[in-house]
């Protein structure tokens, strides 16, 4: 019999049934940082707030397998019910238009339309609706403040003013719609309407345009002979000169008008017209704006479609689909300085960003080029640049300072492998540079929350320069200071008014422990505003006092819990919306723990359930679940995003499997280098470490080798292939729900980051891609495919089945699913894939 080594017992956390962890806030992960470590950031970082080994990490609770109720059954049919039968959590949290009360929303009995709930600070835990009359006092789009206390903010089509004696006027209610809103430094209500930006006067209403453009020719009163023939006719023909002559005077006396009168609005920019608008900003002053444009081509072609069988009138859809990353073309942004005052317009170059144009892929096009017998020239094209976060153009990443003198903006290589943040030099027309991210892989589309202090010319944003996401403030010009520092993530990073405190939320405690903390924002010892060990998101009031909290444990969905910013009294529970029917049932509750790793210093963390009697004589039959998205983190004392294979987990679990879910190489949550294990190779990775999980299930768990499955969708239906495919010995069965079988055919956004792009790098493509690798096919293999999924394309199952069917391989079989998108929604669909799942594992496992 096998039990549980010291090593593991030491480095796991079980999370009891209604109970929690204790743990020490100073200890650490030791997880790689990244060779390319600044010196400069982390000499002047402040001391780490964990500063042990994590195998020191020993939390002060009974350790071993689950306690069981014996109160129910765990059956398909009920877990993959509608999951309003788990109860209706409360979601989108946030905060009313004046900070008085908590704003959430939940769906509605036996239907998906939400309602919104609000609860007062004065009784907090006694939430009610909120009158559909009112909703737009509590409810808003944008919010934006004003150093006096008015407020302006945006509900659906309209726009309201709050004013510090609390009377609220709507400005708007239909017509031009308003968006992007700020206060200018005199004052005024700024907001972009179509394609202008206008100024709106509180105290009496009157609005300005402050800037238009437009993307075509610029008209001009008399234009110059196109030919011969034209220019003869103006020189011949009086009647056409005189009328040429007018135009021009007329012409003439409108810029005078608008020079000498306010009532003319300013002229209009124009861009060329092949062109189209990425991003605006206007100045707080009202003098410059920033506007980045990029040629106006299309994003998809007319053979990007996808047919759904099922409609109203039983014919076939051709429904519009997203092209391939094999066809995508590099974008590069124009970024444009405008001075709305003397009506100039000057490019801003990329020329001062350092390695703007370095062919950071030359070892790469190498590389493919020797393999094809080809020779490789040093690439001289200009490097395409974009403005980053440009899929949003009304909230690009352009950034005022309040004051009006100071702009930042945050650009990316299309290659993405640079981000820089470079500010404005507004007299010399010129970007320049203020932090350069550069990362040999990719760096991350995460972390990137950047901006301004309130009183002070001073930036703020997050950087994965360390090896880790970090927070740093930084003078223009200066060297960046580190607010954090250590071997943990941190995000959503919110700045106080009063420029006091950077709030954030981070894994610091334990990997899979997320808490909000704040740091001061001059530096210094990081202070842990909660203790509630699970996964913790968090909404800071309007005054800076009070934090609305969203917690879930593993075994529970989220609740919602209140805390005062500066009280050491512990969260208060302000929901309790799960069910009677969900708390009654025995759901298991797995350990984390850190599996060593063969291929890499740092451990892999992994949730193991285990049955009441796993340390029977007999050994047992064990089930690998592979989350999807790659880049996402599942082993964590939180609620997961995977709560229905949570629950089928459990299902297992109570039928005396044991179940392992690993955060492999490429999860979220351990840092840069783990991150980009995959860079150029998909799949491999990963699979080496699944490799170590079953290993130590064999070793640790009483798991038989021999009766060991897999499953998991979208990426983790990707890692079940490029098990099957290429470790044939691994699993004795797996099931590969919407799964990606060639990295060529899915998005850009997401792939070339990993793989370059197939015309660059079909290398890492074909060593990537489980198609490339199906006769390596041995055991039972189960394929579930919806066919209306707009992210992973049914396509990608009919080729890979069309190359099961050329290669003879008799051991699979698909299931499709004629209505379902990439996440399913109807129940009967989800207990059907669940049924087939459970077949394949009780019929070979």
């Amino acid at each position: 019999m096998q039990k549980f080594s010291s090593l593991v017992l030491a480095t796991s956390i079980t999370l009891l049934l209604g109970g929690c962890a204790n743990t020490d806030s100073n200890t650490q992960s030791n997880a790689k940082t990244s060779s390319a470590q600044s010196d400069t950031l982390s000499s002047r970082a402040p001391k780490s707030i964990r500063n042990e080994p994590i195998a020191s990490y020993t939390p002060d609770i009974e350790q071993g397998p689950v306690q069981y109720s014996e109160n129910g059954e765990i059956t398909l049919k009920q877990i993959m019910a509608d999951p309003q039968w788990l109860g209706r959590a409360p979601t989108n949290m946030g905060w009313s238009i004046d900070g008085s009360h908590i704003v959430y929303e939940r769906e509605q009995a036996n239907s998906k339309l939400k309602d919104v709930y609000i609860a007062s600070l004065d009784a907090a835990d006694k939430s009610e609706k909120a009158p559909l009359s009112q909703l737009h006092q509590y409810k808003y789009d944008e919010r934006v403040e004003r150093a006096d206390g008015v407020i302006a903010y945006r509900f659906k089509d309209s726009v309201y003013v709050q004013f510090a004696n609390d009377d609220v006027v709507q400005l708007t209610r239909g017509g031009s719609f308003l968006s992007s809103l700020s206060f200018m430094t005199d004052g005024r209500l700024m907001a972009l309407s179509g394609n202008s930006a206008i100024a709106i006067d509180l105290t009496n209403g009157s609005r300005e345009e402050l800037v238009s453009w437009a993307f075509s020719d610029e008209p001009e009163p008399v234009a110059a002979p196109k030919d011969y023939i034209a220019e003869q006719q103006q020189s011949l023909i009086q009647y056409i000169a005189k009328k040429r002559k007018d135009r021009e005077a007329k012409a003439k006396a409108q810029d005078t008008l608008a020079v000498n009168n306010t009532s003319i609005a300013p002229d209009t920019f124009y861009f060329d017209k092949a062109h189209k608008l990425v991003g605006v900003s206007v100045s707080p002053k009202g003098n410059f704006a920033i506007v980045a444009t990029t040629p106006d081509t299309p994003s998809r072609d007319d053979s990007d479609i996808m047919p759904h069988y099922i409609q109203e009138d039983s014919r076939i859809a051709s429904k519009p689909v997203r092209r391939k990353v094999a066809d995508a073309e590099p974008i590069n942004h124009q970024l444009w300085l405008l001075d709305l005052a003397s009506g100039e317009k000057s490019l801003l170059n990329y020329f001062s960003l350092p390695g703007y144009n370095d062919d950071v892929l030359a070892d790469v096009k190498a590389e493919n080029a020797k393999a094809k017998g080809e020779s490789y020239d040093v690439n001289r094209l200009p490097r395409p640049i974009t403005l980053l976060s440009s899929w949003n153009w009304q909230k690009p990443s352009i950034s005022w300072h309040k004051d009006g003198e100071q702009v930042a903006v945050m650009v990316e290589a299309w290659d993405n492998k640079d981000r820089w943040i470079a500010t404005v030099d507004l007299d010399n027309q010129r970007l320049v540079n203020q932090h350069r991210l550069h990362d040999d892989a990719w760096v991350n589309y995460r972390f990137n929350s950047f901006g301004w202090f309130n009183n002070s010319e001073t930036l703020y944003y997050q950087s994965e320069h360390s090896g880790y996401a970090h927070l740093y403030t930084q003078e223009p010009g200066q060297a960046p200071k580190a607010l954090t520092q250590g071997t943990f993530i941190t995000d959503n990073p919110t700045l106080s008014s009063d420029d006091m405190w950077m709030y954030f939320t981070a894994n610091s405690k334990h990997p899979s422990i997320f808490e909000v903390y704040r740091v001061k924002a001059t530096g210094g010892e990081v202070e842990a505003l909660t203790d509630l060990n699970g996964l913790t998101e968090y909404e800071l009031s309007p005054d800076n006092a009070t934090l609305v909290l969203s917690h879930g444990k593993v075994s529970r969905p989220p609740e919602l819990y209140v805390k005062a910013v500066n009280s050491k009294e512990a969260a208060i529970k302000i929901t309790d919306t799960v069910s009677d029917a969900f708390t009654a049932m025995p759901w298991a509750v797995p350990n984390v723990v850190a599996i060593p790793s063969s291929h890499t210093d740092a451990p892999i963390y992994a949730r193991v359930y285990l049955p009441k009697d796993y340390q029977a004589d007999k050994p047992l039959k064990a089930v690998v679940f592979n989350h999807g998205a790659g880049y996402l983190q599942n082993a964590h004392l939180g609620w997961s995003l995977y709560f229905r294979e949570y629950m089928f987990n459990s299902m297992l679990v109570q039928q005396g499997y044991v179940v392992l879910d690993m955060d492999y190489r490429a999860s979220a949550g351990y840092g840069r280098d783990w991150r980009t294990a995959i860079y150029r190779n998909m799949g491999t990775p990963e699979v080496q470490d699944l490799r170590d999980g079953v290993n130590w299930l064999v070793e640790n768990a009483n798991v038989d080798r021999n009766r060991i499955g897999t499953y998991g969708g979208s990426y983790g239906g990707f890692l079940t292939f490029m098990s099957m495919f290429n470790a044939p010995d691994l699993f004795a069965a797996g099931a590969a729900l919407r799964p990606v079988t060639d990295w060529a055919h899915y998005n850009i956004g997401y792939t070339s980051n990993i793989l370059n792009t197939p015309d660059v790098d079909p290398i890492a493509y074909e060593r990537s891609s489980p198609i490339y690798f199906a006769e390596g096919l041995e055991k039972p293999l189960l394929i579930n495919a919806p066919m209306v999924d707009d992210n992973v394309f049914f396509h990608d199952t009919v080729r890979l089945v069309q190359r099961l069917i050329e290669l003879e391989k008799e051991d699979f079989e698909t299931a499709i699913y004629p209505v379902e998108p990439h996440g399913f929604v109807q129940p009967s669909s989800w207990l059907d894939e669940y049924r087939r799942i459970y077949k394949l594992f009780e019929e070979n496992l």
